[in-house]
């Protein structure tokens, strides 16, 4: 379900906000900054009139953006691409599958669904050349790998899903001018950032905006913390193992997490409102404090979509603007993790054209083409990284090229009943008052009993 809302928010904030730019460019073959010395390979591909089929959750100005993108591999190679989005791919894509009319290609919101088509023999493997490709050509490239390989229906591993279209968590938002007139500095590492909170603090004012309130999804922004701070204290194969509960909810390492998480939103000193609204206040008005006079707040950590709340006509990189939340020096080992989301690319259908077009995700020019409209993020290191159609994304497209590790969303890989259910609540009781480890024991308790 969060995965779900952060998506409908996404989108919210690439149509609306002001933050980002509003061009949907109409690219043709040859013209502008574009990768196209790839393209050759594409014109000599014999699938002239194939028919390729494509199933997404994509719909309305994402739909229109990857058609654009869809456009240029037909002119290049003469095959015929029909691309359908549904905002019930995640049912649909099961019934098609289990009935055998599934499409050549489908496009997965998330790694945990398409791991579970994976498992029924749903899904088509893509081979030690497509996984080569992610490896040499993205940024933390096993991260891309590991999120992309599933047990099929015997059990063994194999490499299915492309990612295509990422977006980033990891990110600390402030605005300039009260940094600026404060005479405050953007943090490089953790302890930077907990020394300046302090120092606003010290100065009289108030470092962060934390607000959990989201209506029956209440809690799920503190899960958001949890796993940036796990990102940033434990190693990634630690990281995946609490995903899947092989290292327990109430294990050491993953109480210290939700720790760290009170040691922000359990401060009093440290939270617009004081520790007892965190869990009361909007996340969608938890960040208006920092655009006021005097400023209510410093800081606010949220996602991309954020700025879709802010005030309206807030320009980024100049009203607002937002820093990678930085590791741990203490952890240097850990590098420069980045938890974010995104979609991938699953083929359900092998064919000649499926394919081809696999191929044509491997190279620059597939990212190059999306990225020039709007809402698109990739961790290719091959791309042109100007084409991307506003400082801001292309600050974000920076975090994820510097990123030694990437890791999706855990609680939205967790089974609903824990990752939308008591991780939720349970983040809420947090900061109303519980321990870390009540809070940690009560999660692992609602694990064991859905075993």
């Amino acid at each position: 379900m969060k995965k779900i809302l952060a998506t409908g928010i996404m989108a919210l904030a690439l149509s609306t906000s002001g933050a980002f730019a509003d061009g949907h460019e109409n690219i043709t073959v040859g013209s502008g900054p574009y990768n196209w010395a790839e393209a050759e390979q594409f014109k000599s591909m014999d699938i002239k009139g194939e028919k390729i089929t494509v199933f997404g959750p994509w719909t309305g100005n994402e739909k229109a953006n990857f058609e654009r993108v869809l456009k240029i591999f037909e002119e290049l190679t003469g095959a015929d691409v029909e691309y359908t989005g549904s905002d019930s791919f995640e049912q649909q894509i099961n019934i098609d599958v289990e009935a055998g009319s599934p499409p050549n290609l489908a496009v997965f919101p998330q790694p945990g669904l398409a791991a579970n088509v994976a498992a029924k023999g749903g899904l088509v493997p893509l081979g030690d050349d497509a996984k080569k490709a992610v490896l040499d050509n993205y940024a933390a490239g096993q991260s891309w790998v590991d999120l992309g390989t599933y047990a099929d229906k015997s059990g063994k591993d194999q490499f299915y899903g492309m990612f295509y279209n990422v977006n980033v968590k990891s990110l600390v938002w402030y605005v300039p001018d009260a940094f600026e007139d404060a005479g405050y500095k953007i943090p490089k590492t953790m302890e930077e950032l907990i020394a300046l909170s302090d120092k606003i603090v010290a100065d009289g004012g108030t470092p962060w905006c934390i607000g959990l309130g989201s209506g029956a999804a209440t809690g799920w922004p503190a899960t958001d913390w949890v796993e940036d701070i796990m990102l940033r204290t434990q190693s990634p194969a630690d990281y995946d193992k609490w995903v899947s509960n092989e290292l327990k909810f109430n294990d050491p390492k993953v109480v210290a997490a939700i720790e760290t998480f009170g040691t922000f939103a359990k401060n009093d000193k440290y939270v617009d409102g004081g520790a007892s609204a965190v869990g009361t206040t909007d996340f969608r008005d938890s960040p208006k404090g920092m655009f006021a006079t005097p400023p209510k707040c410093y800081l606010h950590r949220q996602a991309s979509f954020i700025p879709a709340f802010f005030p309206e006509g807030t320009k980024l990189g100049e009203d607002a603007n937002f820093f990678y939340m930085p590791p741990f020096a203490a952890k240097k080992d850990l590098g420069n993790p980045v938890l974010g989301a995104g979609t991938l690319f699953a083929m359900t259908k092998e064919s000649k054209g499926a394919r081809a077009f696999i191929k044509f995700l491997e190279s620059p020019l597939s990212h190059e083409l999306y990225m020039a409209q709007n809402g698109f993020l990739t961790p290719h290191k091959g791309v042109n990284t100007d084409i991307y159609p506003s400082a801001t994304m292309k600050a974000q497209g920076d975090i994820l090229l510097n990123a030694t590790t990437f890791r999706f969303d855990g609680s939205d890989l967790m089974p609903g009943a824990i990752g939308a259910g008591t991780f939720w609540s349970g983040m809420v009781d947090f900061v109303s008052g519980k321990s870390a480890q009540e809070v940690a024991d009560g999660i692992q308790k609602s694990w064991d009993d859905i075993k």
